[in-house]
């Protein structure tokens, strides 16, 4: 059982931040503000797409999977939507109205069952049909459709390699585009000439569409020998499953079909819109701290690397700026850490951020720290991050553990409920992966 979280300094002003980033990347608002229907056209953005008598599909896949559907569908005649499927992560309990509901594990793939309604619905859909993709974080897992001869569990074992190697995103998804028979742009390609539109809300800096799910509906750049290149550069190649190790070698030397690339002509009845990235999230806190009166600076750097060595840095940089401060002031910032686990504890990134922020912070007054992951949790816990300040290592001390301690053992979970400063949200349905932030008042 967690400590319950105690209050810091400027909690309140910590609450409504966090409200405001994720109203910000509210899944469903952000659908209905880019997505307009007539009684004879769909509109997106500047687009018209004439409906007439064609049949609608709903492919909704990811974190926010069922706002995305539950959007779509608030807008549609239930009588045109021809079918569909949202596919969510385990835990996730609501329901949409049209479409079925498929549960999946996440991050590391425990079904087909996603994929495998997903490429039933492909085959029922006509050429002159319009496809709603709907795409947001987690798809990459729940989507899980392993080539022939490659097992589920291979796919989870490599799954569990990536995450633990310290490997970004990207790269872990540079991989998964060459494991899978619908990501890399092949679910667009299974779609054509169907009319796909697709919506993504973005879990990587830079607003990445391929990275988000492993790109199922756009074009995809890289190409086998990138995938081997990712698991010998992160170490993990010669323990990566035989079967998968076989298919890049043999996708590498042209034996299996590559990803779509660009300029595929499969391709091209597609687009895709970007609704939200982590820079939606960082520019809300921004204007939610300036309305309170903090004197803000957005960090120009993105969080990146190590989560331990960006917590440190993340604090040292903010106390120097607060030097010359004269009133309130927050530092704000955003992105995705990593975490190369070689303990045995519990955690998450954002934990080991904040822990490594609250060793900096040690015994100073009147500063606190907030780290969030934006879906509400982080890493393999039940936590969405923590809230941190000069008490927090004292505190963990007191109860007979150390942060530093913590942090070698990525056993940071437990440290930061014995101090009481877990953040627990629940499961938000969007994510745009983390927010940093660290509020102080130069005044006595």
């Amino acid at each position: 059982m967690t400590t319950p979280m105690r209050s810091h300094p400027f909690q309140d002003n910590h609450d409504d931040i966090r409200r405001a980033v994720l109203a910000a990347v509210d899944a469903r608002t952000l659908v209905t503000d880019r997505l307009r229907v007539t009684a004879s056209a769909l509109l997106v953005d500047d687009r018209e797409i004439p409906l007439g008598n064609r049949k609608v599909w709903i492919l909704s896949i990811g974190k926010a999977a069922v706002p995305m559907a539950q959007a779509v569908e608030s807008l549609l005649d239930p009588r045109r939507v021809a079918g569909g499927v949202a596919v969510v992560p385990d835990g996730v309990v609501e329901n949409c109205e049209v479409v079925p509901v498929v549960r999946c594990g996440h991050p590391i793939p425990t079904s087909t069952d996603g994929a495998d309604a997903v490429e039933h619905i492909t085959q029922a859909v006509g050429p002159d049909d319009l496809v709603v993709c709907l795409l947001s974080g987690g798809g990459s897992a729940l989507l899980a459709a392993p080539p022939a001869g490659v097992a589920l569990s291979d796919l989870a074992e490599m799954t569990r390699l990536l995450l633990r190697s310290g490997a970004d995103i990207k790269a872990i998804n540079t991989v998964r585009r060459h494991v899978s028979r619908l990501q890399g742009g092949r679910l667009l390609a299974a779609l054509h000439p169907a009319t796909v539109i697709t919506f993504v809300l973005s879990d990587v800096v830079g607003g990445d569409v391929g990275s988000v799910a492993s790109g199922p509906t756009v074009a995809d750049p890289t190409t086998y020998a990138q995938a081997r290149d990712v698991l010998e550069r992160f170490g993990v190649w010669d323990r990566t499953p035989a079967t998968i190790r076989r298919h890049l070698l043999e996708g590498d030397a042209g034996m299996r079909d590559e990803s779509p690339k660009p300029g595929d002509a499969r391709l091209a009845t597609g687009r895709t819109l970007l609704l939200a990235d982590n820079g939606t999230a960082v520019d809300a806190a921004c204007r939610a701290a300036e309305a309170m009166g903090f004197d803000v600076h957005r960090s120009d750097r993105t969080l990146t690397g190590e989560a331990r060595a960006e917590g440190t840095r993340v604090a040292e940089s903010a106390i120097r700026r607060a030097c010359g401060a004269s009133g309130p002031w927050a530092w704000i910032g955003g992105g995705e850490t990593v975490v190369t686990v070689r303990g045995t504890g519990l955690g998450g990134r954002n934990q080991e951020l904040a822990a490594a922020a609250a060793l900096v912070l040690d015994g100073r007054e009147n500063v606190s720290l907030t780290a969030l992951a934006t879906d509400g949790r982080d890493g393999p816990t039940d936590a969405a991050g923590a809230v941190v300040d000069g008490e927090t290592a004292t505190r963990a001390r007191g109860s007979g553990l150390d942060l530093a301690a913590a942090l070698e053992d990525n056993d940071c979970y437990r440290a930061l409920s014995s101090a009481g400063d877990l953040l627990h949200t629940g499961l938000t349905q969007t994510n745009v992966a983390d927010v940093c932030w660290m509020l102080g008042d130069a005044r006595p």
